[in-house]
């Protein structure tokens, strides 16, 4: 059984969570995620069950170690987690989505301690082959709080039963274990050359519930480095150019920036 939590969460588009424990409680959290904690608070850094969970969560794009942030002191305690890109941080209460949820990979931020993170592999040969950021899920499972993080805004949909969404594969966030999840191709070679969305869609079919979000890492990621490309050809691309020519020299490392 999971820790009972209490939480808040602060921002509207670099949001973070901060989280409340009494005397023994604990939360599970992404190598590198917190933010800051008051005194009392033990950090414990461990696999989180032997070398097979650290390699399972680097194939979810998480850290090979997970950090639980455990109340030691006599009273209430406080620690505070950060999103890592801009968006917006999804409280998941598990026990009343039926003790199991699905969400992209590297999208967890932290949990109550209690909540299992596994990985889940798409169930159909198609959306593994040509899923994208869907081929490898993450799987939450207990009876607690869980936060994920997604980029840009979010929109939450409950499918009824039959109902088909068909969306681009980075901006699919979670979505419940009774939603069937497939790829279709898009089809017409127009569409497939010019059309600027991929070849291929994550097709949804109810019933559940299903979150999307409108800026996909990868999507704000592309989007910097062709700015980059551009201020390195010479080129005048203006302040919005030159702002993501800095942006790229700083992710690639540049000492001058």
């Amino acid at each position: 059984m999971a820790d009972v939590i209490d939480y808040r969460i602060f921002g509207d588009d670099m949001q973070v969570v901060e989280i409340e424990l009494d005397p023994g409680e604990g939360v599970r959290a992404e190598a590198g995620a917190m933010m800051f904690m008051e005194d009392g608070i033990e950090m414990q850094t461990s696999t989180g069950g032997g070398l097979f969970k650290g390699f399972k969560r680097i194939l979810t794009g998480e850290s090979f170690f997970i950090t639980t942030f455990l109340n030691n002191g006599r009273g209430k305690r406080r620690v505070t987690f950060g999103a890592p890109y801009p968006g917006k941080i999804i409280p998941l209460e598990l026990d009343r989505l039926g003790g199991e949820f699905l969400c992209q990979k590297d999208a967890f931020l932290c949990a109550a301690r209690g909540i299992e993170i596994e990985i889940a592999f798409t169930r159909k040969l198609g959306a593994g082959l040509f899923g994208g950021e869907g081929f490898i899920l993450q799987r939450l499972t207990g009876g607690g709080l869980a936060f994920v993080h997604a980029g840009g805004t979010i929109i939450k949909k409950e499918l009824a039963p039959g109902e088909c969404l068909r969306v681009d594969t980075g901006c699919l966030v979670a979505f419940a274990p009774s939603v069937d999840y497939n790829i279709q191709f898009i089809g017409g070679f127009k569409n497939a050359l010019f059309g600027g969305e991929g070849i291929f869609l994550a097709r949804l079919t109810g019933p559940g519930l299903v979150y999307l979000q409108s800026l996909p890492f990868s999507r704000l990621a592309d989007r910097i480095m062709a700015a980059a490309r551009f201020v390195q050809k010479g080129e005048q691309p203006g302040v919005a150019g030159l702002g993501g020519g800095i942006l790229g020299g700083i992710l690639g490392g540049d000492r001058n920036f």
